[in-house]
C-alpha cells in the first residue's frame, strides 16, 4: 500500500509537541497542533470580559506554548512563512478533525493513564489505517496500546524524537508485537528520507537505545571523575571536542538540558533495571541529588554546574561549581600533558589512541570511562538491539558524538583494547571474544565503498540496511584520483568527481584552491561533472584570515591582490567550466564558502545550512565574487524602476550587515539560493543528490556558459540613495566611520563605480572593483584590529 503523509496531527503542545509540529511544517506538511482547554480564566482574561467559552481562551494553552516555542533559540522553524502551515486548536473542539489526518502523534504528559485516555478519544475519531504514534521517552510502548482495537494496534508504534527535533537527528522507532512490520518499515524510511533523521529501530526496553547508552555514559563520566578527583572544568575540557563530542561536553550539556531531566531519567532507569549489571551507575551521587534539591538545575533556574556572575565593574563572568564545597569559583585553566600531545592530531580516530595511552590523570580518566562504556555497550546486545551499529547510530545522532562506542573501540584496536579492559576489570560480553576467535578483528569494515558491520548471530559482516541512498566519502579511499595536504579529488562513479577538503575550519587557503582547480581540470578532461562538498561539520568558514593578516601587517598588498585574484578566477571556473558543477553546502558556509555556493551551476544545500557573506564583520567586503554575484542576480531579475532599487537595497543590506541565513530556506528568501537550487533534509543523502543533479545537467546537454557582459548597474544615482542611508545611520550613531567607509565601498561595487548614468557592465568589471576594495581595506588599521581580535581573542593591535 502506498502511503503518503500530507497532514499530521500533534497532540500536546509542550516543548516537544510544538517543536515536532514545526519540523513537520518545515518539510511541507499541514499540521494540526492541539492541547487541553483551560479550566480557569487568567486575571487578564477576566479584565477583558472573556469567558471559558471564548475561542481565544479555549486555545490559550496551545497558543502560549506555540508562541514560546517560536521564540526559542535556536529556532524550530526553517522560515517564518512556514508557520502558516500549522493550525492550533484544543482537544474538546478540534479532535474530530484528526479523521482527515494521515498521522497522529501523541506528545502529552508522561503519564500512562493520561495517555490511555487520549488514545480512547483518538480511537473515536481517527480514520482506520492512519498512523498513530507516541513520542514517549519512558513508558513501555506495549502498555500504551493495551485495550485498543486491532487496527489501532497494527498502526501504532513509538516514534521518539530528541530535543530539539529540528536539530538532533535521532528518530527512534519502537514497534510493539502487534505493529504491522510494513508500518515499522515505513516509519524508518520516512524518518530518514523526509524528516532528515537517523532512523533507529529499537526494542521496547527502558529508555530505548539513545538515552540508555548516552545517559549511562554521562553518569559513568561522573563516576570516573570522583574516582580520580577531577573537577567540573577538567571534565568539560576532557569530554568536549577533543573526543568528538559537542562543546557543551558533560556539565554544560546538563545545564542546558536541565539537571532535573537527567535526574528523572536516571532514577527511572535505576528503578526499571534491577538486573542490569551497570545499574549502580544510574544511582545518582549525593551531590547531584543536592543540586536537584536546591533547584540548581542549570540555565532554567540561573545556576547549575555553572553560574553567570557580575564583577565589580558589571562585567559578566562564568563561575564553576566546586562539587566538594558547593561554592562557585572562577573557571580554572585546564592543562593536561595528554591533551597537549594531541593538539596537532586532526584525525579523531588517531587522536583516541594517544588519549587512552596517556600517562597522566587524563589518560586514567579516559581508560576508565571508555573501557566501562565498551563493557556496558557490549552487554546490551541483544537486550536493547540485535545489531551493534544501531547503538552507535543512536548515541551519535542523539548526543552529537562523532564516534559511537563500537566505532571508538575499533579505532583503538579491538583485541588490544579487550586485554587492557580485562586488566582494569571491564571484561566485555562473550560475543566479542567469539568474534575475535572467528578471526574478525573489527566491528566494522569497508568493502567496495560500502561500510559493513559485524553481525553477531552469523559471525559475518553485513551491509547496513537503508544506506544504499548514501555516499559516504570516507569509505571511498580507494577512489582517490588526486590529493594534496588539505584536499582530495574522489571518483564518485558514473563519470562524476567529488572535490573535498579538510583544512582547519575548512578555510580556503592555497592548497584548497589548488585542489579545486585540479578537480575542474580533471573533470573537464575525462568526466561528466563535479560535486564540490565534503561531510565535515561545516562547509567553510571562508578565507584564511591569518594569511590575510600577515600580508596586511607586512603591507604586501601585491600578495593580497594575487590571493584575491586567484580566488575570483577559481570561483568563476565553477560557473564557467565546460562541465556542470554542483556545490553542496552544509553547516556554516561563510564568506568564501558562500561565494563558492553562489557560483555553482546548481547548489544542493543541506536544510541546516547557515550561509552568508560575513566579511564586513572583519572590516572587509566579499571579494571573491560575492558582491558581484548578488549585483548580477538583481540585474537578472528586475527591469528598471522602484523594484530594481528595492532589490538592490535588500542585497546591499544583506552584505553590509553580514546577515547569515539560519536555514537553506532562509537562504533562498535572501537570494543566496535560487529557485532551481535544491534543499536536502537528510545530510547523509546530500552528496548522492548532488551527483544526481550533475548527471541530470550533463544528460540534458550541458553547454558551457559565457560570462555576462550585460549586468545593469545604477551608477551615481544608486550611490546617492545608498549614501543618504549610510550617512543617516552614521549621524544616528548606529555605525562607525569605518563601517560607513565599508558600506560605501560595497555600494560602489554594486552601483558600478563612478558612472554618470545607469549602464551595463561585465562580470569582470565588477570583480575588479571588488578586488580593489578588498585590498584597500586591508590597509586600514580598523580592519586589522578586527581581524586580530578574531585571531587572538581580542588582544590589542601593537604598533
Amino acid at each position: 500500500m502506498k502511503r503518503t503523509i500530507r497532514k499530521v496531527a500533534v497532540l500536546g503542545s509542550g516543548v516537544m509537541g510544538s517543536s515536532i509540529a514545526c519540523h513537520f511544517a518545515n518539510i511541507g506538511c499541514e499540521v494540526l497542533l492541539l492541547d487541553i482547554v483551560p479550566k480557569e480564566l487568567t486575571e487578564e482574561e477576566r479584565a477583558k470580559g472573556l469567558t471559558l467559552n471564548d475561542k481565544i481562551v479555549r486555545n490559550r494553552i496551545v497558543q502560549t506554548s506555540f508562541d514560546k516555542c517560536l521564540k526559542s533559540s535556536p529556532g524550530p522553524i526553517y522560515s517564518k512563512k512556514f508557520i502558516s502551515r500549522i493550525s492550533l486548536g484544543n482537544f474538546e473542539d478540534d479532535l474530530p478533525k484528526i479523521k482527515d489526518y494521515d498521522w497522529t502523534i501523541e506528545v502529552v504528559v508522561e503519564n500512562l493513564e493520561i495517555k490511555r485516555k487520549v488514545y480512547e478519544q483518538v480511537e473515536q475519531h481517527r480514520k482506520p489505517g492512519t498512523l498513530i504514534t507516541s513520542n514517549t521517552s519512558g513508558i513501555p510502548i506495549h502498555l500504551l496500546a493495551e485495550g485498543r482495537s486491532a487496527d489501532f494496534k497494527r498502526h501504532f508504534a513509538g516514534t521518539h524524537f530528541f530535543n530539539p527535533p529540528r536539530y538532533l537527528r535521532l528518530f527512534e522507532v519502537i514497534p510493539t508485537p502487534d505493529t504491522d512490520p510494513e508500518i515499522t518499515k515505513f516509519l524508518l524510511h520516512y524518518g530518514d528520507l523526509y524528516l532528515g533523521k537517523v532512523s533507529v529501530l529499537c526494542k521496547d526496553t527502558p529508555a530505548f537505545i539513545g538515552n540508555r547508552i548516552g545517559v549511562w555514559a554521562l553518569l559513568k563520566v561522573i563516576d570516573t571523575m570522583r574516582k580520580y578527583d577531577l573537577n567540573v572544568d577538567e571534565i568539560d575540557k576532557l569530554t568536549g571536542p577533543v573526543i568528538g563530542r559537542p562543546k557543551s561536553a558533560t556539565f554544560r550539556t546538563s545545564d542546558v538540558v536541565g539537571l532535573d531531566t537527567l535526574v528523572k531519567v536516571a532514577n527511572n532507569l535505576y528503578a526499571a533495571l534491577p538486573h542490569d549489571e551497570g545499574r549502580e551507575i544510574f544511582k545518582l551521587p549525593d551531590v547531584v541529588n543536592k543540586l536537584d534539591e536546591n533547584k540548581w538545575l542549570g540555565d532554567k533556574t540561573g545556576q547549575g554546574f555553572y553560574k553567570k556572575v557580575k564583577d565589580k565593574s558589571g562585567k559578566s563572568e562564568i563561575y564553576t561549581l566546586d562539587l566538594k564545597t558547593l561554592e562557585y569559583k572562577p573557571k580554572q585553566k585546564v592543562k593536561f600533558t595528554t591533551l597537549e600531545t594531541t593538539k596537532t592530531i586532526d584525525n579523531l580516530r588517531e587522536r583516541f589512541k594517544v588519549l587512552l595511552a596517556g600517562k597522566d590523570k587524563a589518560g586514567d580518566f579516559y581508560r576508565d570511562s571508555f573501557y566501562g562504556l565498551f563493557q556496558y555497550a557490549s552487554n546490551r546486545i541483544p537486550e536493547i538491539s540485535d545489531e551493534l551499529y544501531r547503538i552507535d547510530d543512536a548515541v551519535c545522532a542523539g548526543f552529537g558524538w562523532e564516534l559511537g562506542p563500537f566505532e571508538t573501540w575499533d579505532a583503538l584496536g579491538v583485541e588490544k583494547t579487550v586485554k587492557a579492559m580485562e586488566g582494569m576489570g571491564y571484561k566485555p560480553a562473550q560475543w566479542v571474544y567469539d568474534m575475535l576467535a572467528a578471526g574478525h578483528q573489527s566491528f566494522y569494515k569497508v568493502e567496495a565503498g560500502q561500510r559493513k558491520y559485524y553481525d553477531i548471530p552469523s559471525k559475518s559482516y553485513k551491509s547496513i540496511p537503508g544506506r544504499e541512498g548514501f555516499i559516504i566519502l570516507e569509505n571511498l579511499s580507494n577512489n582517490i584520483v588526486w590529493k594534496n595536504a588539505e584536499s582530495k579529488v574522489i571518483d564518485l562513479g558514473d563519470g562524476v568527481l567529488n572535490f573535498s577538503w579538510h583544512s582547519k575550519s575548512y578555510t580556503l587557503g592555497s592548497a584548497v584552491i589548488e585542489g579545486l582547480n585540479k578537480a575542474i581540470d580533471l573533470a573537464e578532461k575525462d568526466f561528466q561533472g563535479l560535486v564540490v562538498g565534503h561531510q565535515g561539520a561545516d562547509f567553510s568558514l571562508g578565507a584564511n584570515l591569518g594569511l590575510v593578516f600577515m600580508y596586511a601587517i607586512e603591507q604586501d598588498y601585491d600578495e593580497i591582490d594575487f590571493m584575491v585574484r586567484m580566488f575570483q578566477k577559481s570561483v568563476m571556473r565553477l560557473r564557467y567550466s565546460s562541465i556542470p558543477v554542483a556545490v553542496a553546502p552544509a553547516g556554516r558556509t561563510l564568506g568564501g564558502g558562500c561565494e563558492m555556493t553562489l557560483h555553482a551551476d546548481v547548489a544542493v544545500a543541506a536544510a541546516e545550512t547557515y550561509i552568508g557573506l560575513v566579511e564586513v564583520g572583519v572590516g572587509l567586503i566579499p571579494g571573491g565574487g560575492g558582491t558581484k554575484e548578488l549585483t548580477k542576480r538583481v540585474s537578472d531579475r528586475y527591469l528598471e524602476g522602484d523594484a530594481e532599487m528595492n532589490a538592490l537595497q535588500s542585497a546591499f543590506m544583506n552584505i553590509a550587515t553580514a546577515k547569515v541565513a539560519l536555514s537553506a530556506e532562509e537562504a533562498r528568501e535572501m537570494g543566496i539560493l535560487r529557485p532551481q537550487d535544491r534543499i536536502v533534509v537528510n545530510r547523509d543523502r546530500q552528496i548522492l543528490e548532488a551527483k544526481r543533479a550533475v548527471l541530470q545537467l550533463a544528460q540534458a546537454g550541458y553547454t558551457q556558459p559565457i560570462p555576462a557582459q550585460n549586468i545593469r548597474v545604477l551608477g551615481r544615482s544608486g550611490m546617492a540613495l545608498v549614501a543618504a542611508g549610510v550617512n543617516g545611520m552614521k549621524m544616528g550613531g548606529y555605525i562607525s566611520d569605518h563601517d560607513a567607509k565599508i558600506a560605501m565601498k560595497i555600494a560602489n561595487i554594486m552601483c558600478g563605480g563612478d558612472l554618470t548614468a545607469p549602464q551595463e557592465v561585465s562580470e569582470q568589471y565588477l570583480l575588479d572593483l571588488e578586488r580593489e576594495a578588498f585590498v584597500s581595506l586591508c590597509g586600514e588599521r580598523k580592519t586589522l584590529e578586527r581581524i586580530q581580535a578574531i585571531l587572538t581573542g581580542g588582544k590589542p593591535l601593537r604598533n
